[in-house]
């Protein structure tokens, strides 16, 4: 039984994890010097959380509850299916939109390769409104994602939460500097990021309250594995390839082996 305070403080969880976008307009504003070491490190970082957490801890509670409903054998199936049903679900996403406007294709941005003439103006803006609709589609999963587990476990909401706060980051950056850029407003591009991230919110009460009548073991399983899928499939596609391309490769993976070491020891406390 869930009860109000714990829907709450998932709900909760899911607006700090989707607000996020808004901290990536602000470090683009407000930062003299881009750091790419700090970010390279940064996504590598959420990229382990991600991986660890959802390969350990989520795909086996999601095999336990389906276990449970449907028997051993059946179990097991049941959740390797919903588990590549996620990364079925949000490739499809990532197909769908054109890889221009898709914050999950790699694209680099910097303050001395804008053009300023009229016609780059209005490509950029259309790139900053079309990422600000590219994101909000994306956060859809990954709300309900945060908000899931949050329900099953609070302290692993939390673990999931900050990793998907720190990928949201660079997505509000993509979002607000071709905005900026186009139309030399701070604050149209602030907002207009900090909304995209509205998106993750109202993805996990939609989510919700469909599935809150049906919600039972079986339920519970099915979606958790597809959770763990998601999680997978982003960490792969797009925080590790970006890490990458904006650091040294050590820097990326020392990022990745860091956060899997610190869900690994955030996990055993808990035991």
């Amino acid at each position: 039984m869930v009860f109000r305070n714990d829907v709450l403080f998932a709900l909760g969880l899911t607006i700090f994890a989707g607000l996020s976008t808004g901290i990536g307009s602000l470090i683009g504003f407000l930062s003299k010097k881009f750091n790419p070491k700090f970010l390279s490190g940064a996504l590598g970082f959420s990229a382990g959380v991600m991986i660890y957490v959802s390969l350990v801890e989520i795909f086996f509670k999601a095999k336990e509850a389906l276990s449970t409903s449907f028997g051993e054998k059946l179990g097991n199936i049941t959740t390797v299916i919903s588990f590549f049903s996620g990364i079925a679900l949000i490739a499809l996403i990532d197909w769908l939109i054109p890889s221009a406007e898709n914050p999950h294709e790699i694209k680099n941005i910097s303050r001395g390769e804008v053009h300023k003439t009229k016609n780059e103006q209005g490509k950029l803006m259309r790139m900053g409104m079309f990422s600000a609709l590219a994101i909000a589609i994306h956060n859809f999963p990954e709300g309900l994602a945060t908000f899931i587990a949050a329900l099953a476990d609070p302290k692993l909401g939390v673990s999931i939460a900050v990793a998907i706060a720190i990928h949201n980051i660079p997505e509000g950056l993509a979002v607000s500097a071709p905005i900026y850029y186009a139309s030399k407003s701070r604050k149209k591009a602030f907002i207009l990021s900090f909304l995209s991230g509205l998106s993750e919110p109202i993805g996990a009460l939609i989510g919700y309250f469909l599935l809150r009548s049906v919600f039972n073991d079986a339920t519970f399983g099915a979606i958790f594995a597809s959770v763990a899928g998601i999680m997978v499939y982003i960490s792969l596609d797009e925080l590790l390839p970006t890490a990458e391309e904006y650091g040294e490769h050590h820097i990326a993976i020392f990022g990745l082996i860091s956060g899997m070491l610190v869900m690994a020891i955030s996990l055993l406390l808990f035991i």
